[in-house]
């Protein structure tokens, strides 16, 4: 004995589960009661047509936790939107076993852009001819779901009072209509929005000829597509055939009814029940299991106050006689309660400020779900964003929940490896993407018994920080060079030379990768390199192969990524020839958009799910977030290329139609028993605007006198999480560190005695922590490096011509210049702006050469001296490297080489520039070796070089006896520092002098803290 038959009575059965109530929960309900006393095998002879895998996993659990134990065999459960031909309830090939088979989505975008190049603009950039087929795919997909009859009507479609842009897209659309379906003819293929549209009308047309014998309910669907909708009226006819509508109003005033316009939720059920011919009055409730009353009466109230709140706008003109309508129906049928109050019970709403204080609350609500065994609670949001960073808070309690979203195939490390090594291809010495590329996790190296993370660091830190290279033979250069005696002839350890000679054979075995995958390229017309796109994908192919070999396509992600490529080289050849960075480009976005569910263990009561996921999915707590405008709902799309006439005409629905579609979601999990509907105030740093479902149900309420609840506690919970400590913020001090004397440095070059003098901590950090700063990987060629370029070119011309100069000094000076700037990591573009200021200091340089040699001095070029003295701790040294000594008869002048400014005559007369003082004194002790003894200084200057309109500068900051005088004092300024600092209460402040803190900050700024003490913090300053 049943206690419920769907199948009763003679004609169509359509039957509602109201939005208040768990639909799939009751349609597994009502299938039981069906089933009764029968055998168990009588379900497995039913199909159940569900809207989609998800909804189709649900029910089946539903249905077998609603059994409690009973043995029973499963029906058939099938999405609607996603039928197989080879299932139930299609005769195995029976429907489509004419129909060719469905071109693949990569092929398909190709081959259509490679018809709109060819036909309509042969001036399209490959990836311009992409997103153009993407909007031709949808236009073609939308007239196939919606069956128009001959779109090649579009041409005519234009009268003349249209803009001339849409008479040009009436034209294209034209053309492709009628290009395409050849094409497909000539691949012997279908479009699978065709195919999906043919086998739905194909299985209306055969059971309205031969109703199915076997039960079947279609439940869940609201028919948006008109050949689904067919199928659900030919099921609802059927003997042993029912449709459940879910969310229908049945309470919804007649005129309301009769307003409704594409954007309400109940917009797309009213089209149905019209193409059905079914009059809203005879769709009957279904099967409602036996729930308490208090309950029911609340899920009711819910239910009206939320239909009521999203009435078409037209039926608002009144809302106050609205809300006095509900309440006295509610008094009529003896309700104490207020009808409004009753129904925001269990419903709240969260204002945050941001995003990330949205996450941090969803995620302890989340959480705190799990204290109670046994509930469940779901986050629906069309925010991915969001959802992930929910996933990575609940990561704090080792929780992974059920993601619907996936993850993008970019964050994937076999996603990652592809993209990476088709930008490789592009760029093939980028410092960032050859690191990228050796320390991926799956790329291995056969290097013998050498460890490979060893190589790597020697590669990164000897070739590819600084300067960026030109080509593999600079980074061969560079490694060739580390391994070479230093300029004080010290020879790298052993330890060392063999890492570098693992970076060596690691650099080999890049290089013959990828030049075996750029060797596809070759000249176009445009005599620039490129490929046909599916030579080059199979080139990418095998260098992953060659990193990576077949671990790159193991796991979900692995066989993604396959797919991708193997879609790629498939269907490429369509899409012609493609430069490097345009197949990089390709495969960047290609990889973004590639969605994979890794699937893997994850808690069974959380499930983050996406709008359309969430569709007939209840769950204990209902948590919906993104209520901003722009978000969900999101705008109405815009068309490239039709007008909203165009789309009329033509038959195709309105943009606003998915709006509708989507706020029947809305609805369905806003009626759930526990609702919480977030919104943040801001995103992406911008104001944001309350969805319009939210404005609405305040507006209500608020008419109402009723206050709709705000939960603040958790927001109180989620801030002190992150909170700091309390009591007011311990901003870091600034460091006084005090190392034992034994450990302070005993040798000193002047350059680092002048950081010394202005930063003190700068030396604790390098001499006593041995922390040597390292430059960026392919940083930009600056002026440190200009600097030395021009040092260079000049010792170069000293060398080669020590007394006369040749005749072409400027031509080789200038060539000295070129070369070492190019040896210095500038690359083309920067050369181009180098060139003529390279120019301008040869001339200068050469003027100023022949006017110092023809002074009659001997001139010393990048002398190293020393000069050792004692002090309380024991001997100290000081050294220097002096760019240029020019020795005369009665002195000897200290010359400093810059590109940048000099530093003032105050600050080396005060010592906080004592570099050429320094320098000096060591002359005037007799510690540069080619000097033959002391040599008393004489002049003091800084040469600036900058090859602008002014192109070089001479600026003697002392001569004759004021120089050697100098030079004297800051010997003796030196020597009570190191007394001071042998001194083990002598700290090592940072910024000594702050004044040079804001042009010369240091490399330890941050590891000092310095923003901290010098900028909020009470740090003095001395």
């Amino acid at each position: 004995m049943s206690l419920f038959d769907p199948f009763l009575g003679d004609t169509a059965r359509w039957y509602a589960i109201p939005a208040h109530r768990p639909f799939l929960e009751d349609l597994a309900a009502g299938v039981l009661a069906w089933l009764g006393d029968l055998p168990p095998e009588t379900l497995s002879d039913a199909t159940i047509l569900l809207p989609n895998r998800r909804a189709a996993r649900a029910f089946t659990g539903a249905l077998s936790k609603l059994s409690q134990g009973r043995p029973i065999l499963l029906p058939q459960v099938r999405p609607l939107g996603d039928l197989e031909e080879d299932e139930p309830p299609f005769t195995p090939g029976a429907l489509g076993l004419d129909l060719p088979p469905p071109i693949p989505a990569l092929t398909r975008r190709f081959e259509m852009a490679r018809m709109i190049v060819e036909r309509f603009d042969t001036s399209l950039s490959p990836m311009r001819a992409l997103d153009l087929a993407d909007a031709l795919g949808g236009f073609l997909d939308s007239c196939q779901l919606e069956e128009i009859q001959s779109p090649e009507r579009i041409a005519t479609l234009v009268d003349g009072e249209m803009a001339e842009h849409w008479e040009r897209s009436a034209e294209f659309l034209g053309l492709a209509v009628e290009a395409w379906p050849k094409r497909l003819a000539e691949l012997g293929l279908v479009d699978p929005a065709w195919r999906r549209a043919t086998l739905l009308r194909r299985l209306a047309e055969l059971w309205d000829r031969e109703p199915p014998r076997q039960p079947v309910i279609a439940a869940g669907s609201t028919g948006t597509v008109p050949a689904a909708g067919d199928v659900l009226k030919a099921v609802a006819r059927a003997p042993l055939g029912c449709v459940v509508l879910p969310g229908l109003d049945l309470d919804l005033d007649a005129g309301v009814w009769d307003q409704l316009d594409e954007q309400h939720p109940q917009s797309a059920m009213k089209r149905l029940l019209d193409r059905c011919e079914i009059a809203r009055e005879t769709v009957r409730p279904w099967f409602r299991p036996a729930v308490p009353a208090a309950v029911e009466a609340r899920g009711l109230a819910r239910q009206r106050l939320v239909n009521e709140a999203l009435r078409p706008a037209e039926a608002t003109d009144d809302w106050r006689r609205a809300i006095r309508d509900i309440r006295s129906a509610a008094a009529a049928r003896s309700e104490a309660r207020d009808p409004i109050a009753e129904g925001l019970q269990g419903l709240s709403l969260l204002s945050v400020r941001a995003e990330e204080e949205a996450a941090a609350a969803i995620a302890l609500m989340m959480r705190e779900t799990l204290e109670t065994p046994g509930k469940t609670c779901a986050l629906v949001t069309p925010d991915q964003a969001l959802g992930r960073r929910v996933a990575a808070r609940l990561e704090r309690w080792g929780i992974i929940p059920d993601s619907s979203a996936g993850a993008p195939l970019s964050r994937l490390p076999a996603g990652a490896l592809v993209d990476l090594c088709a930008r490789w291809i592009a760029d093939p010495v980028q410092p960032h993407l050859l690191l990228a590329v050796v320390k991926h996790p799956l790329v291995r190296f056969d290097l013998g018994d050498a460890s490979q993370a060893a190589a790597v660091a020697a590669l990164e830190e000897h070739a590819l920080r600084g300067p960026r290279p030109r080509d593999f033979a600079a980074i061969h250069r560079r490694l060739l060079e580390a391994v070479q005696p230093d300029r004080r002839g010290k020879v790298p350890p052993k330890w060392k030379q063999a890492r570098l000679s693992a970076a060596t054979r690691l650099v080999d075995q890049l290089q013959s990768a990828v030049e075996a995958a750029t060797a596809v390229f070759a000249p176009d017309a445009d005599q620039k390199l490129s490929a046909d796109l599916n030579l080059a994908a199979s080139a990418l192919t095998r260098l992953i192969e060659t990193l990576a070999g077949q671990n790159a396509w193991a796991g979900p992600d692995g066989e993604a990524a396959a797919a991708l490529l193997s879609g790629l080289i498939e269907g490429g050849a369509s899409l012609g020839r493609i430069r490097r960075a345009e197949l990089a480009e390709l495969v960047t976005s290609l990889v973004k958009e590639n969605v994979v569910r890794t699937g893997g263990a994850t808690h069974p009561s959380l499930r983050i799910l996406g709008a359309i996921e969430a569709r007939l999915v209840r769950a204990d707590r209902m948590i919906l977030a993104g209520l901003e405008e722009g978000v969900w709902p999101q705008a109405a799309p815009t068309d490239p290329f039709l007008s909203r006439p165009m789309r009329k005409a033509l038959g195709l629905p309105p943009p606003e139609r998915r709006l509708g579609q989507t706020a029947q979601d809305f609805v369905q999990a806003a009626c759930a028993d526990e609702v919480i509907l977030i919104h943040s105030e801001r995103r992406g740093g911008q104001p944001a605007v309350r969805s319009r479902w939210l404005w609405r149900l305040e507006m209500l309420t608020r008419g109402a006198g009723v206050a709709l609840p705000r939960p603040t506690t958790v927001l109180d919970w989620a801030r002190a999480l992150d909170a700091p400590p309390p009591g007011p913020p311990l901003f870091a001090k600034r460091p006084e560190p005090r190392p034992p004397v034994h450990r302070r440095p005993r040798s000193l070059y002047v350059t680092r005695i002048e950081r010394w003098v202005r930063d003190p901590y700068a030396i604790y950090a390098l001499w006593v922590l041995g922390l040597e700063a390292m430059e960026r990987p392919g940083a930009s060629a600056e002026a440190l490096a200009r600097g030395n370029a021009v040092h260079a070119a000049i010792e170069r011309l000293t060398l080669d011509w020590p007394n006369d100069l040749p005749d072409d000094c400027e031509a080789i000076l200038h060539d000295h210049l070129l070369r070492e700037l190019g040896a210095r990591g500038f690359e083309d573009a920067a050369m181009a702006r180098e060139a003529p200021l390279a120019r301008n200091c040869a001339r200068w340089l050469t003027e100023f050469e022949r006017r110092r040699r023809a002074r009659g001095v001997d001139i010393l070029v990048e002398q190293q001296g020393t000069m050792t003295f004692d002090a309380p701790a024991g001997p100290f040294t000081v050294k220097a490297f002096a760019d240029r000594i020019e020795l005369a008869s009665d002195g000897a002048a200290v010359m400093d080489f810059k590109t940048g400014a000099a530093p003032s005559a105050k600050q080396v007369k005060s010592g906080f520039a004592p570099q050429l003082t320094l320098t000096a004194a060591i002359l005037a002790d007799g510690g540069f070796k080619d000097t033959n003894g002391p040599v008393t200084p004489d002049e003091l200057t800084y040469v600036r070089v900058v090859g602008r309109k002014t192109a070089g500068e001479v600026v003697t900051r002392a001569s004759g006896l004021e120089a050697a005088d100098l030079a004297q004092a800051a010997v003796d300024g030196l020597k009570r520092r190191v007394a001071r600092f042998d001194d083990e209460n002598t700290p090592y402040v940072s910024w000594a002098a702050p004044q040079f803190m804001g042009n010369q900050g240091g490399n330890y700024d941050h590891l000092a803290r310095v923003w901290e003490w010098s900028v909020i913090g009470d740090g003095d300053e001395e």
